[in-house]
């Protein structure tokens, strides 16, 4: 990583509104949010968080080396101190200034949505891959400058982060940048400040309720990814495209099954080691499209992915090989190996209702005898889903396996208990098993020839995560270890 190089603050507040308390220019040497990064000379944000507040902070970052603190209400601290009323909004502005707008100089491409964001962005890498572009991508699994991995603890990263990351991208010699834009981060300002080239909508079901209290807000909070898109592409499919279509400030492409649509997929097969559909502009078909991705929904994500690259004047063709080559993205719908065992395995991050309800109504689609799934839900996130996911699993599964996600502070038999009100307003069969290694167990011992059976809800994950302590829980390989001993 380069370091940050130092800027005197007069530029970097330069035609920025505040209040100050100090007169003389200075130089500072990086930005810093979290007390514990703070070096000599940086620029502190003191934000108002969810669960602390920051200014109770300023006094470690002075002691630290801080040059200048960014605050809401001046501190009774010997230090130059900015003062603005919105410290989320100040960060990710000042932010993009220190290190050189570097979204400005990068093709950027925003997907949000409740569902499909991480696939659609692989997608894309891949396809501009493909061309001879270097990518960047941000989002929920890690974090990419071209084939390299780096960590990340939010799918979309706080705004000094990202930019620092941006820059970093273009010091690598990267063109594009695909990033999962989350509902949390447009709310909390996270992308404040940077203009998308495209930005894409997949979906919006329940989800984040926690965060958001109703689904207005939540629909609000993505929607205002549309008012910073030069284009927006949007679905069709979700009757929620009208609020983000309301939102949009740039051109609007509309795509879906449906067939009034700028652009559909239509006639999609999908079997277990892929899926087909026809590509449609308007009412002509242009071609058909082979993805070695199982699911119906993923011929949705292809076709965003596909309009965004024809709207980037992208070598089309290409891209097409490209999307066609990729034949899995991490714990999304993924076909594990069972090792000769007559059934198969589905690996997939279904941790909200319509995502849980598409997975299973997909693979019914080509399923020749029983869908077992094994699920359960989050603790200390959105309550509401619980039965809701409970009834969808007892409808749609022929058995269905109640077990632990990751209760985080929570008890999770009283999460299992929420879920299980939903189970029982159906037919459906089930059990409940809490240990989660337990309950993979028992479904792979119960599978038969030609069932499938579906983890859902961990997906990509690799720990569970119990009473504030991450345990290593990674189901690849629990499944490995499960047939071993089975």
């Amino acid at each position: 990583m380069i370091l940050d190089e130092n800027m005197k603050i007069s530029d970097l507040l330069k035609g920025f509104e505040y209040k100050r308390n100090f007169e003389s220019d200075f130089e500072i040497t990086g930005v810093e949010y979290d007390s514990r990064n703070v070096e000599i000379g940086n620029l502190f944000f003191c934000i108002s968080g969810l669960k602390t507040d920051g200014h109770k902070f300023a006094p470690m970052a002075v002691e630290k080396g801080a040059a200048v603190l960014v605050v809401t209400r001046e501190l009774e601290l010997d230090i130059p101190q900015i003062i603005v009323e919105d410290d989320r909004l100040a960060m990710a502005l000042l932010s993009c200034r220190f290190f050189g707008n570097p979204a400005k100089k990068l093709k950027m491409i925003g997907v949000t949505g409740t569902n499909g964001k991480t696939t659609i962005t692989y997608m894309m890498k891949a396809m501009l891959e493909e061309c001879g572009k270097k990518v960047g991508l941000v989002g929920t699994i890690h974090n990419m400058i071209g084939d390299r991995e780096i960590y990340t603890s939010h799918t979309t990263p706080e705004s000094p982060d990202l930019n620092r990351f941006m820059r970093d991208m273009l010091s690598e010699g990267c063109e594009y940048l695909v990033i999962e834009v989350s509902s949390h981060s447009l709310d909390l300002k996270r992308v404040a400040g940077i203009e998308f080239d495209v930005g894409i909508f997949t979906n919006l079901t329940q989800d984040h309720l926690d965060y958001h209290k109703n689904f207005e807000n939540y629909s609000a909070a993505k929607a205002m990814l549309f008012a910073s898109s030069k284009v927006s592409i949007l679905n069709m499919d979700d009757k929620a495209y009208v609020d983000m279509e309301k939102a949009s400030a740039g051109k609007v492409m509309l795509y879906g099954t449906n067939t009034e649509a700028d652009f559909s997929a239509r006639n999609i097969y999908v079997a277990p080691g892929g899926t087909d559909f026809d590509y449609f502009e308007g009412d002509e078909k242009k071609r058909k499209v082979k993805l070695r991705m199982t699911g119906d929904f993923n011929a949705l994500n292809a076709l965003s992915a596909i309009i965004t690259v024809k709207t980037l004047n992208i070598d089309f063709e290409k891209c097409i090989r490209g999307l066609e080559r990729i034949a899995a993205v991490d714990g999304r719908c993924q076909v594990l190996d069972t090792e000769g065992r007559g059934f198969s395995v589905i690996l997939d991050y279904a941790h909200t209702p319509d995502s849980l309800e598409s997975t299973i109504s997909s693979v019914r689609g080509f399923a020749k005898k029983r869908i077992i799934t094994v699920f359960g839900c989050g603790g200390n996130r959105d309550e509401k889903k619980r039965p809701i996911m409970g009834e969808i699993s007892g409808r749609l599964s022929d058995f269905s396996i109640i077990t632990s996600d990751n209760p985080r502070n929570e008890d999770p038999n009283d999460i299992i208990r929420e879920i299980k009100v939903g189970m029982e307003e159906t037919d459906g069969e089930y059990t409940i098993i809490e240990n989660r290694r337990e309950a993979i167990k028992f479904a792979l011992e119960i599978a038969e020839k030609d069932d499938i059976v579906i983890l859902a809800g961990k997906g990509h994950e690799t720990y569970q995560e119990i009473k504030d302590i991450k345990y290593d829980f990674d189901e690849k390989i629990v499944i490995k270890e499960l047939l071993e001993e089975i």
